[in-house]
């Protein structure tokens, strides 16, 4: 069977999908009239390298597996073991950051006050996750469902709502809380680490972008098109995300703004003044049925790059089990029971806003050594395999992928590193933030390492005949 070309705009509309969401545009509009600034560093120095790069490995080397399969080429087995182990990980912090967007969203459709109640924040994630768990034991078909309708429903129309109350709300001369314009506002202070940090939350912003490069083998003239469509989707979410967040600073001032509802916050702030308040909980729901789309994405992605792990000898069997749908349910169980104890962060720490950036940033760090090898692998199977066709292959010859793997590369240490400062304007105890961030770091690298360590023989290439 022909396999369906891509044109230049499905791919584009394809990628969209894989990096736009709503709940970055709180994160956004922290940074002020510096948001700009942090969206371009981070589309050329992140996004491109990432996703150029990608396309390249996909099409040299298109089975199943990506990243990890790329890694093990490259660089081995013990790396390749890191590289998917941090991909699964990081997703434990990052789904509580979409589901405390979604529970604040069910607020605004029972009671706003809910989103500073820390045990109605933790309850509501952990319900959702171990839902949509549920859900997706059902296999490939169920998820891509749910997050379809979540796309189109909850996120594209909300954006171009919010986009377009913002403006209306402009031109309307109503007060905003938006500061005025001045040309030096729209660069960070340099010397002010604290304030370069919001660049990690802008970078979790375009992480999974790599995704979209499965899709690259299927584009129609590649070399062209391909880069193309990055750049093209880089400006409209460039445009997308400037206008978002500046419609949520005209109506919350900064020092008001809840990372979690500051979308619903902007949405309350338009249609009360426009005389619609009973538009709030329809949009809030709308969102919500977006963000569950997403979370449903993001169950079997990891958990089945974890079983192939498994299964190739890195973890003990009991590891290796599936059902019938072909789902890892114990690598689904364990995830859902760590992304349950991580939710509970909102019962320990005292202020939403710091939770939700707190696990937002080790998410990001934990991505980000993915990422690393990432890079570093695009350099070395260029040595390695300099003669395997790649249907996409990064401009510039071994120059081209040495600039874009050292940009990328520099990009994501850089990240990890500011990573351990936070911003003055959570007002969190530095120490304890810190000691968050690395123990995090620690932890989640030296588990895999031990595993690798300990592994035997006959954790490799073991039946699951203990399929239900």
């Amino acid at each position: 069977m022909k396999t369906m070309q891509l044109n230049l705009f499905r791919l584009v509309m394809l990628t969209m999908g894989f990096i736009i969401s709503l709940r970055s545009l709180p994160i956004l509009a922290e940074t002020g009239w510096q948001q700009a600034f942090y969206l371009l560093i981070a589309s050329i120095f992140f996004l491109l390298p990432v996703a150029l790069i990608s396309a390249e490995l996909s099409t040299g080397w298109p089975r199943a597996g990506g990243v990890y399969q790329w890694v093990k080429l490259a660089l081995g087995d013990r790396m390749a073991f890191i590289a998917a182990w941090m991909l699964w990980v990081q997703m434990f912090f990052g789904m509580v950051t979409i589901g405390s967007f979604i529970a604040a969203m069910i607020a605004y459709i029972i009671n706003p006050a809910l989103v500073n109640n820390h045990f109605y924040m933790a309850g509501v994630i952990i319900a959702l996750y171990w839902v949509v768990t549920l859900l997706n034991l059902k296999g490939v078909r169920s998820a891509s469902l749910i997050s379809s309708i979540g796309f189109f429903i909850g996120v594209l129309l909300p954006f171009v709502m919010i986009t377009g109350f913002g403006l209306a709300f402009y031109m309307g001369n109503q007060s905003t809380a938006l500061p005025p314009f001045s040309w030096h506002k729209l660069l960070p202070d340099i010397t002010n680490i604290d304030q370069l940090s919001f660049i990690v939350g802008v970078i979790f912003t375009f992480t999974g972008i790599e995704v979209s490069s499965v899709h690259a083998k299927n584009v129609k003239n590649p070399q062209r098109n391909y880069p193309l469509s990055l750049l093209i989707t880089i400006v409209l979410l460039m445009v997308i995300n400037i206008f978002g967040a500046f419609s949520i600073e005209m109506a919350e001032p900064r020092n008001q703004l809840n990372l979690a509802s500051g979308v619903m916050q902007t949405f309350s702030r338009f249609f009360q003044s426009e005389g619609i308040p009973w538009m709030i909980p329809v949009v809030a729901f709308m969102t919500a049925i977006g963000a569950f789309g997403q979370l449903s994405t993001w169950v079997l992605g990891p958990s089945k790059a974890m079983h192939q792990v498994a299964v190739d000898g890195f973890m003990p069997v009991w590891w290796h089990k599936t059902n019938e749908n072909g789902v890892p349910v114990r690598f689904v169980f364990v995830q859902a029971s760590m992304i349950s104890l991580i939710a509970m962060l909102y019962v320990v720490v005292p202020a939403v806003n710091q939770v939700f950036f707190m696990v937002l940033i080790l998410a990001t760090i934990l991505y980000s050594i993915t990422y690393l090898l990432l890079f570093i692998s695009g350099i070395v199977l260029r040595y390695k395999y300099p003669d395997v066709e790649r249907t996409y292959r990064v401009p510039g010859n071994l120059i081209g992928m040495w600039v874009l793997a050292g940009f990328g590369s520099i990009t994501v240490l850089f990240a990890i590193f500011i990573s351990f400062f936070p911003p003055s304007s959570l007002h969190i105890e530095t120490l304890f933030y810190s000691s968050f961030m690395g123990g995090g770091l620690l932890v989640f690298i030296a588990i895999p390492l031990l595993l690798y360590r300990c592994r035997k023989p006959e954790w490799k290439d073991t039946p699951a005949k203990n399929t239900m």
